[in-house]
């Protein structure tokens, strides 16, 4: 209770002295901190990660080494354009991010449930963020800037799923597989949902969204709690470096697939959630991903997409988290971070390095460096020059959105909901 100078009429006035009142008041107004500009609406569970099948002859990872090995994991499962608190059935792409704690450090991998990207151009990407956004004038929804491939699957029934549990997830991104003697392969992740892939349809999830609009985060949170643990199994595809240079499409083109009959999926892992979060806010909420976190062995390619996300990522994460949101217990790695450089600011709370000197080549507290990594490059894509960039549209981003749509004839009825859907939009 409030501390008050009553007089004979019961009346009284609140006095400033009042610390705990003052404090309580102050905290209530600064409790939240700047919501995601993007995948604001989550679901968040632990887990583990275990080897299934031996990968050691494409990569050096030591968490991918040895079947059976397991790693701590955070998976945060979330739509891309609408608020906090919107409604988890709204038509939208998912991001899948997901954290192995392993003991070289962290290894985030932030994927999407579908598995290509509307743009491949990265100076585009705040433009189709903010077209899934309000429009300024009306502050009403308005998307209209997104790629034919990728908004087919956010327009078919994939786009509404039934729950985080029957979710694939890919990669997207072409990533590298690396080993100490230079050598690498291209690599594309997929995460297949041992449940099952299902859909609503657009009635089921309009339905939902008013019955229960946090249906995504109930199903899972009680699965767990149940002991009914989702599992998915990962798979990659491999491509050799010789066989990109004269491969049909750009393997740097996030807009594109690897279609399996070029190259088949290898299984190689099985991911388990098992455990609910403590508390929203510290373990889901506060959580940072970035694709540019990765351990040795896995590494990024030139993908301009992947690139650009390697930086803004961790920018979003320092301001909304601050300089120091890689001290926050979630973000926290289980192996050792040594990095004097990087100190102070707000919320430093691991000591901020005591008196150790914060600069390099000191006398004082002398460092090694870590081992030396090897050169991994690919000759084709080292030979070029600077030339500005501005990705149109082809006749070749037709090709597989083609493929996909007789896909969708092979299942019951799903042409017909495409097409049903397609005329809602305001500008197709």
């Amino acid at each position: 209770m409030s501390l008050q100078v009553r007089n004979s009429t019961g009346g009284g006035f609140v006095l400033l002295q009042d610390t705990q009142l003052i404090e309580t008041l102050a905290h209530f107004a600064r409790e939240r901190i700047p919501e995601r500009v993007v995948h604001a609406k989550a679901v968040g569970a632990f887990g583990e990660f275990e080897v299934t099948h031996d990968i050691s002859d494409l990569t050096s990872a030591k968490f991918l080494k040895g079947v059976g090995k397991k790693t701590p994991v955070l998976l945060r499962v979330s739509t891309v354009g609408p608020e906090s608190g919107s409604a988890d059935t709204a038509r939208d792409v998912r991001g899948w991010a997901m954290k192995l704690f392993t003991k070289d450090g962290n290894q985030d991998f932030v994927f999407n449930d579908i598995p290509v990207f509307f743009i491949r151009d990265p100076i585009k990407f705040p433009s189709v963020n903010r077209s899934h956004k309000r429009h300024p004038r009306t502050h009403l929804p308005d998307s209209t800037m997104e790629g034919i491939h990728a908004l087919m699957h956010l327009f078919s029934d994939r786009g509404t799923p039934v729950s985080i549990r029957n979710l694939n997830a890919y990669s997207g991104h072409t990533y590298k597989f690396t080993k100490p003697d230079g050598s690498f392969k291209y690599v594309k992740i997929h995460i297949k949902s041992d449940q099952g892939v299902k859909s609503h349809t657009a009635s089921e999830a309009t339905k939902l969204a008013g019955e229960n609009p946090n249906s995504h985060t109930e199903d899972l949170f009680n699965a767990i709690e149940n002991g009914d643990y989702p599992t998915w199994t990962l798979y990659v595809q491999v491509m050799d470096p010789k066989d990109a240079e004269t491969y049909r499409w750009n393997i740097f083109d996030v807009t594109k697939i690897w279609p399996h009959a070029d190259y088949p999926l290898r299984p190689f892992g099985k991911l388990t959630l098992n455990k609910n979060p403590t508390n929203y806010f510290t373990d889901v909420e506060c959580v940072a991903f970035s694709p540019s976190t990765m351990v040795s062995g896995i590494g990024p390619t030139a993908d301009p997409m992947l690139q650009a996300r390697m930086f803004s990522y961790p920018d979003a994460a320092r301001y909304r988290l601050g300089t120091n949101y890689q001290q926050l217990p979630v973000n926290t790695p289980l192996s050792h971070v040594y990095s004097p450089f990087q100190r102070g600011g707000f919320a430093s709370v691991k000591g901020s390095y005591s008196s150790d000197p914060n600069y390099v080549h000191s006398t004082f507290k002398p460092l090694k460096a870590g081992p030396k990594q090897a050169a991994f490059e690919h000759e084709i894509w080292t030979k070029a020059r600077v030339e500005e960039y501005t990705s149109e549209v082809t006749d070749e981003d037709f090709v597989q959105a083609r493929w996909f749509w007789d896909v969708l004839g092979k299942e019951e009825g799903q042409q017909e909901h495409f097409i049903r859907i397609w005329p809602l939009r305001s500008l197709y």
